[in-house]
């Protein structure tokens, strides 16, 4: 996955010593009573604004507890822009993916994916399916974000066509997308936890196979036993659905040439900023070429021309735009905001940094992971608190990268300390760090999925199951004592 220009090798741990393990809680604390009671009051309507809202008063009690601890105003200020700065890559690529959403549905890409995946995936196979196709595009791309933008926007498209549960085929999706993002030796994390467990990146990858592999195997398995209890009345005869589509757009598979030629860059290791920007230019000269009345009729003006072509590729581009059918089911589907769609998850994902930042800046993430690490003195025990550790920052700091980098720099040791090789704290820190940032709904990984997928965190979080199966997969071996490899065995 790439979301940050930062470089998180050089993530700095912040350590407060006047800071105790509740004046850090503090904050943790009130910031989960807030947001509990915020979606009791908004339900899923709590992520349009109440709940950036909640994530400051988060942040300005962590400040209160850091400015009783000595921590000046400046320093925190400091770290809450370092934050915001380094989610520039993530803010532009959202941004880049709308725009990219806008140009690929008046073109016909989106809807040409979803015609002839309505005649290849029918329901009983269409969620292990997802699964699947995610998880080659992911091992070869090393992205889950980019997978997502591309192939996961078009699966959610079948499944809204088919009838199929968007939670579930979300769900189905990000499994697929995180055990390539997991896997690949492209993607960025499967890079950095090794980095900072202290081992190299093939002998990682190898040793997470050894969890990853059963996870992933039971996931597709629970997604096969769904799909063959799922109700597919009046859904199985997709005809009206392909008329419907056939009749508003020019359905050519020669439109798949955009979305393969994007995989292509991704592959050959093109930054996806670089990769989406070119897929957003190639869908806009796409549907000139293909759908010249569509491009027309979201212009707004009556003859076609340069400047209505313009104006109708940057309305696409730019701000809500919806194709018409005679079917009312495709006309939700075929419907999209643009760059001006993705400001709610960008607006979320600043207003997390500054919670992060400031949780960073008066040492609290620091104090926690201490208290976890001492909590436990068993082998078990410090898988444990690795585990609990990334976890906490995924929810506190609301980054994937501080949720690797603070627990590897923290327990590095203490794993060498136990006897324990090195991969077995890379491992734990993918198994829990990388996969589980998901699953919360302001970290930014769970921001931009939900935003790109338009499916809520909590509607598709309990569909991810290699997401949340994958911490428990490393526990049951570390508990079991399963291929737990020590130094004198290197």
């Amino acid at each position: 996955m790439e979301n940050s220009t930062a470089n998180p090798n050089n993530e700095p741990i912040i350590e407060n010593k006047e800071l105790n393990i509740w004046e850090a809680l503090i904050p943790v604390f009130a910031l989960i009573a807030m947001l509990a009671f915020n979606v009791f009051v908004f339900g899923d309507d709590a992520l349009s604004g109440s709940n950036q809202f909640i994530l400051l008063l988060g942040g300005a009690v962590a400040a209160i507890v850091g400015y009783f601890n000595k921590i000046k105003f400046d320093t925190m200020i400091d770290e809450v822009a370092g934050n915001i700065q380094s989610t520039a890559g993530a803010i532009l690529i959202l941004l880049m993916v709308g725009a990219l959403a806008g140009t690929w549905l008046i073109s016909g890409i989106i809807p040409t994916m979803i015609y002839y995946g309505l005649q290849i995936l029918n329901p009983t196979i269409f969620l292990a399916a997802c699964v699947i196709i995610c998880s080659v595009i992911s091992l070869a791309t090393g992205s889950s974000w980019t997978t997502s933008a591309t192939v996961g926007i078009a699966l959610i498209g079948i499944a809204d066509a088919l009838g199929i549960s968007l939670g579930m085929t979300a769900g189905a999706i990000l499994s697929g997308a995180y055990f390539g993002d997991k896997m690949s030796p492209l993607s960025d994390t499967t890079n950095l936890a090794p980095a900072m467990a202290g081992t190299d990146l093939f002998t990682h990858i190898r040793y997470m196979a050894l969890t990853t592999v059963p996870t992933i195997t039971i996931t597709i398995i629970a997604f096969i036993i769904i799909g063959l209890n799922l109700d597919t009345s009046g859904t199985t005869d997709t005809t009206a659905i392909l008329d419907s589509i056939d009749a508003a757009f020019n359905i050519s598979p020669w439109l798949f040439v955009v979305p393969i030629l994007v995989i292509v860059l991704i592959v050959r290791k093109t930054s996806p900023l670089i990769a989406l920007l070119i897929g957003t230019l190639m869908g806009a000269v796409a549907a000139l070429i293909a759908q010249p009345d569509i491009v027309l009729a979201v212009s707004g003006m009556d003859n076609l021309n340069f400047i209505s072509g313009y104006k109708g590729i940057m309305n696409a581009i730019t701000v809500d735009t919806a194709v018409e059918t005679d079917s009312e089911a495709l006309n939700d589907l075929f419907a999209s905001s643009g760059m001006a769609g993705m400001l709610g998850t960008i607006w979320l994902i600043i207003c997390a940094m500054v919670f992060g930042g400031i949780m960073e800046a008066i040492g609290a993430l620091s104090r926690i992971s201490k208290a976890l690490l001492n909590m436990f003195h068993t082998t078990f025990g410090l898988f444990a608190s690795t585990v609990f550790s990334c976890l906490a920052l995924n929810v506190t700091a609301s980054d994937q990268y501080l949720a690797i980098v603070v627990p590897g720099k923290m327990f590095a040791k203490a794993y060498k300390d136990k006897g324990l090789a090195p991969e077995n704290l890379s491992r734990s820190l993918e198994d829990s760090g990388t996969v589980t940032s998901v699953l919360v709904p302001w970290n930014t990984c769970g921001a931009y999925h939900s935003g790109v997928l338009g499916v809520p965190v909590l509607s598709y979080a309990g569909y991810a199951f290699f997401n949340y199966l994958s911490p428990f997969m490393t526990l049951l071996f570390a508990a079991v004592g399963i291929k737990i490899k020590m130094l004198s065995e290197k």
